[in-house]
């Protein structure tokens, strides 16, 4: 293995963690919009403005993870070939990921035009999902199970 291979691994590594974090976060802020009182506007507010923020730096955060993720598997050819329908299943699960964190914008955006329909308890349940995909997505790659 080169010493380039293992830097963008590592970095790749670092971070999807990262940006996982933040997935992991975000959907306490809707949580908490969802049980806002109509009158309290300062919380409201406040509350939107750390979930803009958060969306953003895990947008930010999800270019690199991406990006050096295309790297490992194209440039390096991790996962390609014969035996390797666990990278089948991982790239699967990344376009879901993909799908939650954009599905996460949707939402901020629905709450800051006041349209929110959901509930307190979907976005618990909404929460978790993240954490899911995160390990199945570990499990592929560490285990590889075919």
């Amino acid at each position: 293995m080169s010493s380039g291979y293992l830097w963008i691994k590592s970095f790749h590594i670092v971070f999807v963690a990262s940006w996982f974090a933040g997935l992991f976060y975000l959907p306490r802020f809707f949580v908490n919009l969802a049980t806002v009182p109509g009158d309290s506007h300062a919380e409201r507010e406040r509350l939107l403005l750390m979930a803009r923020r958060l969306y953003r730096f895990c947008s930010l955060l999800m270019l690199p993870a991406v990006g050096l993720g295309l790297i490992l598997w194209l440039g390096y050819g991790v996962g390609l070939g014969m035996g390797q329908g666990w990278m089948h299943a991982k790239l699967l699960l990344v376009l879901l990921v993909l799908g939650y964190h954009h599905a996460c914008r949707r939402l901020l955006r629905s709450f800051e035009q006041l349209a929110n329909q959901r509930s307190e308890r979907w976005y618990r349940v909404f929460n978790e999902c993240s954490v899911l995909l995160f390990i199945a997505i570990v499990l592929l790659v560490v285990i590889k199970p075919f």
